[in-house]
């Protein structure tokens, strides 16, 4: 089966030929169309995997988790893109006709504009203050103290909408359900 169609019981969902692309990603919106191929689409759908199974759009509740752990999850995002941009190459990025968006341009944006100012902005500063732990007070312990862990935990939230909206565009790319419905709510 190739990604063109996706089972689910009797139906089909054929991936569009076609899709409007929407994503505010604060610093800039990104509107247009995209017109993905055959590459794009199984890029887009390793990429939807990543996203969909990380703290990138899942929330991560008052809690539960380290924020560390939270920053290092979406820091490895930067990781994975490259090695899906390598492993699909040049097809992915092509320039496409009228201006049309391509995986290549989508997937930089979304590390650049979407990922990139939280990690520049919080990575040092909860940095500072891990180095600052005693020995007898454990990591959580020490995040929770902080008072800026409430901030960091908005800044998570804010990105992950944007990452959530990303997501969805990904997976309407490849024609597969919105798996986000697996997603627990944020009920913060």
């Amino acid at each position: 089966m190739n990604l063109e169609t996706w089972s689910q019981g009797a139906s089909m969902v054929r991936a569009p030929k076609s899709i409007d692309v929407k994503l505010n990603l604060r610093v800039v919106e990104i509107s247009g169309t995209w017109e993905p191929n055959d590459a794009e689409r199984r890029a887009a759908w390793e990429l939807y995997v990543e996203l969909v199974t990380r703290v990138s759009v899942v929330p991560l509740r008052a809690d539960e988790g380290l924020l560390r752990e939270a920053l290092s999850s979406l820091y490895s995002l930067f990781i994975t893109t490259r090695e899906i941009l390598r492993k699909y190459g040049p097809e992915v990025a092509e320039p496409k006709k009228n201006g049309q968006y391509n995986f290549g341009y989508l997937a930089v944006a979304m590390l650049n504009y979407g990922i990139r100012p939280l990690l520049a902005r919080w990575h040092p500063a909860l940095e500072d203050w891990e180095s600052r732990r005693p020995t007898d007070r454990s990591r959580r312990d020490h995040e929770h103290a902080w008072n800026h862990a409430a901030d960091l935990r908005i800044a998570l939230r804010d990105t992950r909408t944007t990452l959530t909206a990303y997501a969805d565009l990904l997976a309407h790319a490849c024609g597969v359900p919105n798996l986000l419905e697996a997603v627990p709510a944020d009920t913060a």
